[in-house]
């Protein structure tokens, strides 16, 4: 799992203030399904939330990632972590997470916007010939409806609960989306009980 140890003291005094430049910018405008988490003790602990996709298997799901920045950074990439566990070609048991433009495809000037918006396409689009998590390529590319499966089984528990098995919180309980789908679940039962009220008056005639 990411270190969380800061790297503030590594840093240039040039490269945290372009940091904290897009860090504000990226919270005055939010990039749409994704939730910045500022650490003001900490601008090198950069956290988010995003949310799953709909039409993927991750629909419904928040998903807490971290970005590391490195001392050389942006001359390196950061390395980029999925907080809440995902199962994902390209996403290692331990959460790291592997995309060229994250690696050798990296540019110095690409920034931290670029990076979540590349993390959270990774989830309408993953690329098995880059896997670090070796089953779900082979499954994606030989058998997608048990990798869509066992996706969507991953992402319904721990996902979409307001604390993961580690013990990370997650905020799958608020927001509206959560409102929303509690609602919808709520109608969904209301109508199961419906029907079955109506057999059993049914049963009585």
């Amino acid at each position: 799992m990411a270190s969380s140890s800061s790297n503030v003291e590594n840093l240039s005094p040039q490269t945290l203030r372009a940091v904290m430049k897009e860090l504000g910018e990226l919270t005055k405008t939010p990039l749409e399904d994704i939730q910045l988490h500022i650490n003001q003790q900490d601008v090198t602990d950069i956290q988010a939330t995003l949310l799953g996709p709909v039409g993927t298997p991750f629909a419904g799901g928040q998903f807490r990632i971290k970005l590391v920045l490195g001392k050389d950074f942006p001359a390196t990439p950061p390395k980029s972590f999925f907080l809440t566990r995902i199962f994902h070609p390209n996403v290692a048991s331990n959460g790291e997470i592997c995309v060229n433009s994250l690696k050798k495809d990296w540019n110095p000037n690409l920034g931290i916007k670029h990076i979540l918006l590349v993390i959270r396409c990774l989830l309408i689009h993953p690329n098995p010939e880059s896997a670090l998590n070796d089953e779900a390529g082979k499954l994606l590319l030989e058998a997608y409806d048990d990798y869509h499966a066992r996706a969507k089984m991953m992402t319904e528990i721990h996902a979409m609960n307001t604390k993961s098995k580690s013990g990370d919180v997650e905020e799958a309980g608020e927001g509206p989306a959560a409102k929303k789908q509690a609602t919808d679940k709520k109608m969904v039962a209301d109508k199961k009980k419906l029907i079955k009220d109506k057999k059993r008056a049914l049963k009585r005639l």
